[in-house]
């Protein structure tokens, strides 16, 4: 089965930092693409984040200029540097991928596997 852990979250004040970092195990895809999601507390499941099997990235309109995310493919893991963090950025963060080469925030039924989540919070 494929997993998907998700680890890095905690509290930290408005204009801090933090670095997510989501590990894939089971996969027999040697190219996917992944994504970070997040859910506030009353409202729905958003985009952050994705990126392609080559590398290529793309952000919700929040996310850049704070956010980057990166793979380390031979390593199997997902990471999500996020900086100068605000109150709204409040939510749980999952991970998710897909066997496909390219995915899209926009379209998260693609994604075929999902984290159980990390919680960021800022105050």
């Amino acid at each position: 089965d494929v997993q998907l852990a998700e680890s890095g979250g905690g509290s930290v004040q408005a204009g801090g930092s933090l670095k997510l970092s989501c590990t894939l195990s089971g996969t027999t895809h040697t190219r996917r693409c992944m994504g970070w999601f997040r859910q506030a507390p009353r409202k729905e499941r958003e985009g952050v984040a994705d990126i392609d099997a080559d590398g290529t990235a793309s952000y919700e309109d929040s996310a850049k200029g704070r956010f980057t995310i990166s793979k380390d493919d031979d390593k199997d893991i997902l990471f999500l540097d996020m900086n100068d963090l605000t109150p709204e950025d409040t939510a749980m963060y999952y991970c998710a991928a897909d066997g496909a080469d390219f995915c899209w925030i926009g379209f998260p039924n693609q994604f075929a596997y999902w984290g159980q989540g990390t919680q960021v919070t800022v105050s």
